[in-house]
């Protein structure tokens, strides 16, 4: 089983700057891809940004330009810096993970962005 722990996130006034953690552990495997995805006040889950084996990121076109993923599979380790945030940058922040250990999604934390 795979376990995804996040940490971060809060409250911040728009124009201000957050970093997301995230870890994956137990019986992780090799990592074909691990980044974010989001979910804003009652809309569906969207993706932020996602790493792929071999280093590959795509970015949604929403936060291109502010928001940077780093980390590596090697320490099973993804962080989101997010830049220039704006009200529509408030939700749900989920780190997902994709291995051969199966799918696994972290519980998730608050992002607000509100002045």
């Amino acid at each position: 089983q795979v376990q995804v722990v996040e940490s971060g996130g809060g409250a911040v006034q728009p124009g201000g700057s957050l970093r997301l953690s995230c870890t994956a552990s137990g019986r992780v495997g090799s990592i074909a891809a691990m980044g974010w995805f989001r979910q804003p006040p009652e809309k569906e889950r969207e993706l932020v940004g996602l790493r792929r084996n071999g280093g590959l990121i795509d970015y949604a076109d929403s936060v291109k330009g502010r928001f940077t993923i780093s980390g590596d599979n090697a320490h099973r380790t993804v962080f989101l810096d997010m830049n220039s945030l704006k009200p529509e940058d408030t939700a749900v922040y989920f780190c997902y993970v994709y291995s051969t250990g199966g799918a696994a999604w972290g519980q998730g934390t608050q992002v607000t962005v509100s002045s």
